[in-house]
């Protein structure tokens, strides 16, 4: 079993910068790849970013060049920063592990809402 906890959300201005964490717990969590997705409401689950146990970064088109994800604490810490938000990247962020960069059955957290003001 593996517990996700996000923290560092919140109300920014359009341009802002922001960095999520998410502290992670169980069973295997550093050889998992990790990631963050978001929905938005009224949208799917959108793939953001993931990182891989060897490093190997990912990022959605929307996002590519603003957004960083990285992993420490032995691989138990992911965070993502975003740099130049805009009101577009508003949603819910989720973090999520899974045995494969596939994320096709994923454990997830519980949420951290973002919001940016234009």
């Amino acid at each position: 079993q593996v517990q996700l906890v996000e923290s560092g959300g919140g109300l920014v201005q359009a341009g802002d910068s922001l960095r999520l964490s998410c502290a992670a717990s169980g069973r295997g969590v550093s050889a998992k790849a990790m990631g963050w997705f978001r929905q938005a409401p009224g949208k799917e689950r959108e793939f953001v970013a993931s990182i891989s146990w060897t490093g190997r970064t990912d990022y959605g088109a929307s996002v590519q060049g603003r957004f960083s994800i990285t992993r420490s604490g032995g691989g138990n810490l992911v965070f993502l920063q975003m740099n130049s938000l805009k009101a577009e990247d508003t949603a819910v962020y989720y973090c999520a592990a899974d045995s494969s960069r596939g994320f096709q059955a994923p454990y997830w957290g519980q949420g951290t809402q973002v919001t940016v003001s234009s």
